[in-house]
């Protein structure tokens, strides 16, 4: 058995039956007895338990960059770290991603989840998705709209593609750069900041507002915002006059899941070693030695409390692994 803490950045000294460094394809078939888990960084992932069978760590490396007259055109492999390939493109004059500055993980992962921070998602500039299948080993390309991008959410999440491995992304950057700041703090930015500008504004919010994983357990934000009836959010207001939301459409606004976490009085609460953080709800740390099963029992305390006070249903944006692969709160 191999102990998962430094594979996964909540950190919890759960084991698995063995892990494989995945560098190159020709790597693959990889044969597994029991269930097969394809891990990226860990951001997004917590092993809430001893998982039974291979964990696949997706370690593939290459960037290829291209360009049009109007395009930047990129192909990375899946093992690249997100974060560092936007820190890359703004050394080169490529922009687009700025927002999207310091969101971990690999760009294997970035698809599945949709990515997205202050007004943008990776589905604006993701134009292919390849990927190879670990059972029959045919390798597929997804356009973007085959992969179905939603809020944190893609094809990719579906049940039927958990054989898919994702091995390259492909995106486009024009070249006629246009800034988006209209969400956030980035409005103190004005109408007309420099990608860099934005960038440096980004990290700044991101180190104050998140826990550093290499400093405490965590694995970013836990729950996505929920997105409901603008009627809903209507009625909610009439006891709640302060609480916020973002329009997504005529019928829809998303609101904050971490604003619905603090008004329950979350902030600091512990269970075990487990902890909902001091100064962002939305996000779960492992402070002293903490358990799966105690991260389960707060998360779970949340989830039920939101919904008995405020008829919403929070989802948890992070995947929780159990013995077998993913579970659900």
């Amino acid at each position: 058995m191999i102990e998962l803490s430094n594979y996964h950045t909540f950190g919890f000294r759960n084991h698995a039956a063995r892990v494989i460094q995945l560098q190159q394809l020709e790597q693959l078939p990889v044969v597994s007895e029991g269930p097969l888990y394809i891990l990226g960084e860990g951001s997004n992932s917590i092993f809430v338990e001893d998982f039974a069978g291979t964990v696949l760590k997706v370690s593939l490396k290459g960037i290829e960059i291209s360009e049009t007259d109007d395009l930047f055109r990129i192909r990375v492999a899946a093992g690249e770290n997100w974060h560092d390939l936007v820190t890359m493109l703004m050394t080169k004059g490529i922009y687009g991603a700025e927002n999207l500055a310091l969101i971990p993980g690999t760009l294997g992962a970035a698809p599945i989840q949709n990515i997205g921070a202050y007004g943008r998602e990776l589905a604006e500039f993701c134009t292919l998705v390849e990927t190879v299948n670990l059972t029959t080993g045919v390798v597929s390309c997804f356009t973007a709209t085959e992969c179905q991008f939603g809020y944190r959410d893609s094809l990719f999440k579906r049940a039927e593609m958990a054989s898919e491995l994702i091995t390259y992304v492909h995106m486009d950057f024009p070249k006629h750069w246009i800034p988006q700041c209209s969400y956030g703090e980035l409005q103190a930015l004005g109408s007309t900041p420099t990608a860099q500008q934005i960038f440096d504004k980004v990290v700044e919010v991101r180190r104050a507002k998140l826990p550093d994983p290499g400093k405490i357990g965590n694995a970013g934000s836990f729950f996505k915002n929920p997105v409901i009836q603008r009627r809903h959010f209507l009625s909610l207001q009439h006891e709640w006059k302060d609480i916020p939301c973002y329009p997504v459409d005529e019928e829809h606004v998303k609101v904050p899941a971490a604003w619905l976490i603090d008004r329950l009085g979350f902030k600091g609460k512990t269970i075990g070693g487990v902890a909902c953080h001091l100064s962002q709800p939305l996000v779960l740390v492992n402070q002293a030695e903490g358990t799966g099963d105690e991260l389960l029992q707060l998360a779970r305390n949340i989830k039920q409390s939101v919904k008995k006070e405020f008829s919403i249903d929070l989802e948890n944006e992070v995947r929780l692994i159990g013995k077998q692969g993913q579970i659900c709160l």
